[in-house]
This record gives structure tokens, sequence and C-alpha cells, in this order.
């Protein structure tokens, strides 16, 4: 077998790679769209506009009745950080581009940026089984789309043959706790709505959970 044979598959893998400028391109477009998902929480926090000369009794009901909204600002931006998080470690095990991980990427963007107009709706009729039913639905299908594109960027041909197993387990599997952790406040919505958002506070335990249990899986 001559040598040009021999640095073919080489060569035929390097062509599917693609240049490594691509995916930081992809991740810097990501990134952008964290952020802009993140900034758009806040904005839907209105500011109380009252009449001047208005007495802190005043003020501090016009900030009791925001509640609702911050405690959602709150979570969303708990788990749009954890989304990217999850997306930051995922790309970071990746050293190569194939186009086939641009749609994947796409659809799990797409249902961040819906998350500022989920939480405004749930905010501003906290309690009503469907802005609450809603959000959670959303919450689960971004992390189900979540889970999706970590599983194809974290396997060939965007991450090499040489990646640790057991730090490998451990990237895939943290993403089950926001898709568990919005299940089961998805299933209280329709239950007891007001109790719905809280069930959300299960997500790290979950998180505990899914790591153990893969970490288990790759040590067999």
């Amino acid at each position: 077998m001559s040598a040009d044979s021999n640095h073919l598959p080489a060569a035929q893998a390097a062509a599917h790679a693609g240049p490594p400028a691509l995916l930081e391109r992809l991740m810097f477009f990501s990134d952008a769209v964290f952020a802009i998902a993140i900034t758009l929480l806040i904005i839907e926090v209105k500011v109380p506009h009252l009449p001047h000369g208005a007495d802190a009794t005043a003020h501090l009901q016009a900030l009791a009745d925001l509640l609702p909204n911050f405690t959602g600002f709150f979570v969303s931006f708990a788990v749009i950080g954890a989304f990217w998080a999850g997306h930051h470690r995922a790309f970071g095990l990746a050293s190569h581009y194939a186009p086939g991980i641009v749609l994947p990427n796409l659809m799990m963007l797409c249902a961040i940026v819906l998350m500022p107009f989920a939480t405004a709706y749930m905010s501003e009729n906290y309690g009503a089984v469907v802005p609450t039913a809603l959000y959670n639905l959303l919450l689960m299908t971004t992390g189900l789309l979540n889970l999706y594109l970590i599983r194809t960027v974290t396997r060939a041909p965007y991450t090499s043959g040489d990646t640790d197993a057991r730090h490998l387990a451990m990237v895939r599997a943290r993403g089950w706790g926001v898709t568990l952790g919005a299940a089961l406040a998805l299933v209280m919505s329709f239950v007891a709505a007001p109790l719905a958002q809280p069930m959300l506070i299960t997500i790290p335990l979950w998180v505990r959970l899914a790591v153990a249990r893969a970490v288990r899986r790759a040590g067999d």
C-alpha cells in the first residue's frame, strides 16, 4: 500500500472537519444570542410609575407588586445561564466544525429567545394554569433541544476520540437537570399552578443524580 493511500483517511477527515474558525464564529453567535435573551428578561420588568410626591408606602407597594416579575426574572436568568454554561462546556470539547451542527444549535437558540416572552407572560399572570404550563413546556422543550445539541457536538466528527469518557459523560448528563425539573413543574402546573415554579428548585438535585448515574455507567 502506498504512502498516499495511508494518508487518505486523515485527509478526508480534515476536509470533513472544516476550519476551526467556523466553529468559533458559531460559538460567538451563540454567546451573543444568550446575552441578548438574558438582557431582554429585565426589559420586561416595567418601572413603576407613581404620581409625583407619592409616599414611601406607595413606592414599597409598587415594588411589592413587581415581586412575581422579579421572581420570573431571576429564575429565567439562572436557567438561561445554566443553558449557556452547558453550551460552553460542550463546545469546549469540540475541536472540529461540520455543517451538521448548525441546525441543532439554531433550534436550541430559537427556544432560548422565546424565554423572555414566556417569562413575562407567566409573571404577569402568576398562578394561572396556561401561562405557567406554557413557561414550563418551553423550558422542558429547550432542555430536550439542549440535550440533543450537546449529544451531537460531543461526538464525531466534532470531538476527538481521545476525550475522557468520564468527563464526556458528565457534560452530557448535566443537561438533564433543567429538563427533569421543568417536567416536574409542568405536571404541577395542572395540579396546583402556584406551586409549579418552586418545583424548579429541584434542578440541582436532578443534576447531581444524572451526573452520578452517568459517572457510574462510564466506569462500567
